[in-house]
């Protein structure tokens, strides 16, 4: 199926690994033009090679920390030099550190604060203007099942992210009417290294083997499974898509089942 972002231009951020990585790929599949970042030069640069060698598109990698202010301003400097716009924004970044409410202090929060919901601010400022004047736009949000369901030992990211759900919403509101939507993606348990780190953490926080950490989570999934990358990718790819134009301020859950709640 061809979901019209061919030579689309899509930003991608915290994209060398994980959830990012995965919806750069999906898009490339579709023929999108992509401007990728990451911290770790070396990832980025290997992530792009990739991506053009298999997908053969034009895949921009730069070095970004989108907790920097002047670093997202850059990034958008480069993109706009090399591609003269942006179609498709993915908004994500790393998750902050697991422990309870107790385990950290005011700064802790507002750390996770700026990595998880400024961030996602300054870059779609910098990238709204463009698809405003060309009155085309994708703005997807990662956040976390934990939107939805707080998870006890993910206090920092219970917080920092619910933030991100009511920009996008309200973003959301203001730019429909130009054909922009925004929508916020919450993925359970999807097996990326994160995932891996948090079920080690748990592992050795209950004294327990990896495996066994593994299954208690799978037994909690009414899927019986852990979601891979590939099928979130495929979900961003179709919300970037020619054929979502009329899906916009929603949340929307990737969790096997997880979540128990009604709204």
């Amino acid at each position: 199926m061809d979901l019209k972002i061919r030579d689309k231009v899509a930003v991608v951020t915290a994209s060398s690994k994980g959830l990012g990585k995965a919806a750069a790929e999906a898009m490339a599949a579709e023929g999108a033009k992509l401007a990728i970042c990451s911290r770790d030069k070396k990832r980025i640069n290997e992530t792009a090679d990739y991506l053009k060698t298999t997908y053969k598109v034009d895949v921009l990698p730069v070095v970004c920390d989108v907790t920097d202010k002047n670093d997202v301003k850059s990034f958008k400097d480069k993109i706009i030099e090399h591609f003269g716009t942006c179609h498709i924004l993915f908004a994500n970044a790393g998750g902050p550190p697991p422990g309870n409410v107790e385990a950290f202090n005011v700064e802790d929060f507002k750390k996770a604060l700026d990595l998880n919901l400024l961030s996602t601010i300054n870059l779609v400022y910098a990238f709204l203007p463009y698809m405003k004047q060309q009155e085309w736009g994708r703005i997807l949000a990662s956040t976390s099942i934990s939107v939805k369901q707080p998870i006890p030992t993910l206090a920092l990211s219970n917080v920092s992210r619910v933030g991100v759900v009511a920009f996008i919403k309200s973003l959301s509101i203001e730019v429909a009417f130009l054909n922009i939507t925004a929508n916020t993606l919450a993925p359970g348990y999807i097996m990326t290294e994160r995932v891996k780190q948090l079920l080690e953490d748990r592992a050795q926080r209950e004294g327990i083997s990896y495996e066994k950490a593994r299954q208690g989570v799978i037994d909690n999934i009414p899927a019986k499974k852990i979601g891979s990358p590939e099928d979130f990718g495929a979900f961003c790819a179709f919300l970037a898509s020619g054929y979502a134009s009329y899906i916009t301020g929603e949340t929307f859950l990737m969790d096997g089942g997880m979540y128990k709640g009604l709204m």
